[in-house]
Parts: C-alpha cells; sequence; structure tokens
C-alpha cells in the first residue's frame, strides 16, 4: 500500500493523515508555504501565518477529507512522501510516546494498559481522549495529542483505554514561587490592541472563564458559537503571546462537552488563526 493508500485508508477511518519527508519532517504542500516560505519553524513542523484557504502542513494539514487528500496541491507530496503521520488531538487520541525501554518501564508500572504500537525506539501507548501536547513530561517521554502529530506505524495491538488523569497530570508543571507583579514594564508588549494587557493574569484568566461560559450555554448552533469564540478569543489575547496551550486545551474541552469533535475543534481553531492572519 503506498503512502496516499494509507492515507486514504486512515481517513475513511476517521483518522486525519498527512505525508511526511524523511526525517519525520511534514511538507508544505503548496508553492506559498515551500522551503518554509510562509514563516513556519524551520523543520515545518509549526505552521507560519500561512494566507493559504486552509493551512496545508505540519499537524494543520492533516484532514479526513479524500478531496483535499486526492488534490492536485497534494499529489507532489504524497509521491515524495517517506512516511505518513497523523493528528491524534484530530482522531479524538492521545499518544503517550515512549522513547526508551526506561519510560516504557515507568508506564507499564504507572498507566493503565491500553493500545500499544512498537516504534522504532520504544513505544506509542494510545489513549481515547484529548489534551494539550507536551514535550519531556519525563526523560524519554511524550505526549502527542492537539496540535502535534505522530507517524503511523501501524493500529497497534491491545484495546484502547480512556485518556487516564495519570497522562493528564503530566502536563501540569508545578506552580512557579509566587512573586510580586510588576507594576509597571519597562517597554510595552505588542499585542492585538498594540499593547499587552495582560499586566497580572486576571484579565486573561477572565476572557478564558467568559469564553468557556459561551461555549457551554450555547443552546443551538453550537458550531457557530464554538467558532466565533474562539474568534474572540484571539483577536483579544492572540496577539501578545500570553495565550498557551493550556488555555486552548480548556476551550477545547468546553466545546466538546458540547458535542463537538476534536477535529470540529481544530478547524474552528486554524480558521479563526486564518481569519485574523495569525
Amino acid at each position: 500500500m503506498n503512502a496516499l493508500d494509507t492515507a486514504l485508508h486512515l481517513a475513511a477511518s476517521g483518522i486525519p493523515p498527512l505525508p511526511l519527508r524523511a526525517g519525520k519532517v511534514p511538507f508544505g504542500n503548496c508553492s506559498a508555504c515551500a522551503h518554509n516560505a510562509c514563516g513556519g519553524r524551520p523543520n515545518m513542523k509549526t505552521p507560519g501565518p500561512c494566507t493559504c484557504p486552509r493551512p496545508c502542513h505540519a499537524w494543520a494539514a492533516a484532514t479526513t477529507d479524500p478531496t483535499i487528500l486526492n488534490s492536485r496541491q497534494w499529489a507532489p507530496a504524497w509521491r515524495a512522501a517517506a512516511a505518513v503521520a497523523y493528528h491524534p488531538g484530530g482522531a479524538g487520541l492521545t499518544i503517550v510516546d515512549c522513547d526508551n525501554a526506561d519510560a516504557i518501564a515507568w508506564a507499564r508500572a504507572t498507566l493503565p494498559a491500553t493500545r500499544i504500537v512498537e516504534t522504532p525506539r520504544g513505544e506509542h501507548w494510545i489513549y481515547q481522549g484529548v489534551m494539550r501536547s507536551v514535550n519531556g513530561v519525563r526523560p524519554g517521554l511524550d505526549i502527542k495529542s492537539l496540535m502535534a502529530y505522530a507517524r503511523w506505524l501501524g493500529p497497534g495491538i491491545g484495546a484502547m483505554a480512556v485518556l487516564p488523569d495519570a497522562v493528564r497530570a503530566l502536563a501540569v508543571k508545578e506552580p512557579a514561587p509566587a512573586r510580586r507583579a510588576p507594576q509597571t514594564l519597562s517597554a510595552p508588549l505588542r499585542g492585538a490592541q498594540g499593547e499587552c494587557r495582560h499586566r497580572t493574569p486576571a484579565y486573561l484568566e477572565r476572557g478564558i472563564a467568559m469564553a468557556e461560559q459561551r461555549i457551554t450555554e450555547a443552546r443551538s448552533a453550537v458550531h457557530a458559537a464554538v467558532y466565533g469564540t474562539f474568534l474572540a478569543v484571539l483577536s483579544t489575547h492572540g496577539g501578545c503571546g500570553c495565550l498557551t496551550d493550556a488555555h486552548v486545551a480548556r476551550l477545547f474541552t468546553a466545546a466538546q462537552a458540547k458535542g463537538e469533535t476534536a477535529r470540529h475543534c481544530t478547524d474552528a481553531w486554524i480558521n479563526a488563526l486564518t481569519a485574523l492572519g495569525m
């Protein structure tokens, strides 16, 4: 089975795939984004401010739409692909990526049994549920879910378990020692309105809490409510670097509690970023 056939098979199963070059690096799947022209990270693992109708590389390229996968735009990438990857968060999954024997031993002693996929260096422990992606949560152990991708190495063996609290807890950092907030900034931080207004955590926290409430209270047109809320959050809080993966995960969780799929959440977030030119 070639790379495109594998991708179409995954897409039909609800798993959004994407092509990888040698070295597990994504393609820029259009001329505007080729060779990192759109400003993403040099290895293309994180999208830049792509102006295409839909972001076309890194985890944002993953899709279950066969029309896109079979499109002329993607054809050169599939022909040259060294491997196929997928977006776990878009499939409603979280991967605990164990890169060595010590990490595997820790997982076996600590985590509930679940589906396991063997990798060249270790194992992927796959759980049902999504969370933010974090690298290096323990030596040799990464978490891949929302806004990340993983190489497709087969379906694995074993029954898939629900994402346990023990995995979610790995992404929670110990709080830093409390310190007095500065009363003034040495230089203004650029934001959506030209200056960062997050001089204390309260402003951003209140904005995220209001966004969660808006999604939770939506009684109809949930898709539109989620997109509108994401757009509002990004326009107010997305321009100065204060918005973190933890904040995004809270919004995705609220949306999924209203019946949105992880894929719908990801698409809405990407569309909002694109609409705002971020």
